[in-house]
């Protein structure tokens, strides 16, 4: 057990080297037929002998009746999609059921495996997973924050908790959430908009995830000390999102960056857990090799099983027991650390 922790990170920097060497590639966009589908189903608003009233375009190919869906109630409006969206997916509907016939597998269109939706929701089954893990990490951030304030003890001067990195779990609990929350809606509906936002989300907890790291890893208390270690790491997560969202959306890059901040942050984790006599540092070691693991769900892609569970949605799925494990090491640590300071104090 003594170098099992050294054992973990040569397996998660082999699972980072595997996620960079991963390029994605968009063989159905590219096919002949699917291109020419798109094309007559602009000019007509059919896709074989499935046709839809609201796609009305003029000649220079720009939607002439505009706001159309507004004409139906609000509780409707939400699941409508552009002409162009609708021709895609139905096209590649219609393709890959050709290929099917032909015994050909699926392949990805415009960076994705073919979906079906479900009541107007693009990808339901890592919709439904990305509610399960926000619903997870409230739990998580809710429990954590009675256990703070209404079972551990307060220091009397201040009545504020013992534990000194309360409020940067209480930071973490509430990105996590946001994340999470915009996985959902990014999954529900992916256009440039929600994906932005959900790149930024998950950017913005990585980068959080990681400071945390160094900071409990190292037991930094003092402000100044945390301060020299977060500003930097700070100003490169704030400039990547700002890179992002306004010079160019590089899924490559951004792929790298996402990767090494995870893998770092797991490779501190497994290094502490195995130096470190804390009594809950095997859900720590659950955490990482689970996590660790379920990343190679996102290397060994394959398509989604009958149009609804991918690899991706699984890697969602594998997520909510990491979630309540980790914030019950989160709270086992706060209770640790309180015991410790009380026993100084007193």
């Amino acid at each position: 057990m003594k170098n099992s922790y050294w054992v973990v990170a040569v397996v998660l920097l082999g699972v980072s080297c595997c996620f960079i060497q991963v390029v994605d590639s968009s063989p159905g966009d590219s096919d002949s037929l699917y291109k020419t589908c798109v094309e007559q189903c602009k000019n007509t608003g059919c896709v074989g002998e499935n046709c839809f009233q609201h796609f009305r375009f003029s000649s220079d190919g720009v939607s002439a009746d505009g706001k159309w869906y507004m004409q139906e109630p609000l509780y409707l409006r939400w699941k409508q999609w552009d002409c162009q969206s609708d021709c895609r997916y139905h096209c590649m509907l219609d393709r890959e059921q050709e290929r099917e016939n032909l015994g050909k597998a699926p392949v990805k269109y415009h960076g994705k495996w073919p979906f079906k939706r479900v009541f107007g929701i693009q990808e339901p089954v890592s919709v439904a997973f990305s509610a399960f893990n926000l619903a997870m990490q409230f739990h998580g951030w809710l429990s954590f924050f009675l256990l703070l304030c209404y079972k551990l003890p307060l220091r009397p001067e201040t009545r504020k908790p013992y534990y000194e990195f309360s409020g940067l779990w209480h930071i973490y609990g509430l990105l996590a959430m946001n994340s999470w929350f915009w996985s959902a809606v990014f999954h529900s509906r992916d256009v440039d908009l929600t994906e932005k936002i959900d790149y930024s989300a998950a950017v913005a907890l990585l980068g959080f995830s990681l400071i945390l790291a160094f900071l409990r890893t190292f037991n930094v208390r003092h402000e100044a000390s945390r301060v020299m270690i977060s500003a930097p790491l700070l100003a490169f997560i704030t400039t990547h999102i700002l890179y992002l969202n306004f010079y160019q959306l590089d899924y490559g890059w951004n792929m790298k960056v996402c990767v090494v901040m995870g893998v770092t942050q797991l490779l501190l984790w497994a290094v502490w857990a195995g130096v470190t006599r804390h009594p809950s540092r095997w859900k720590l070691w659950v955490v990482v090799v689970g996590g660790g693991l379920a990343m190679l769900l996102e290397i060994y892609d394959f398509p989604p099983y009958m149009g609804f569970v991918d690899a991706h949605a699984l890697w969602h799925l594998t997520t909510i027991p990491l979630t309540y494990l980790w914030w019950s090491f989160i709270k086992d640590d706060a209770e640790f650390r309180t015991s410790e300071l009380v026993k100084k104090v007193k």
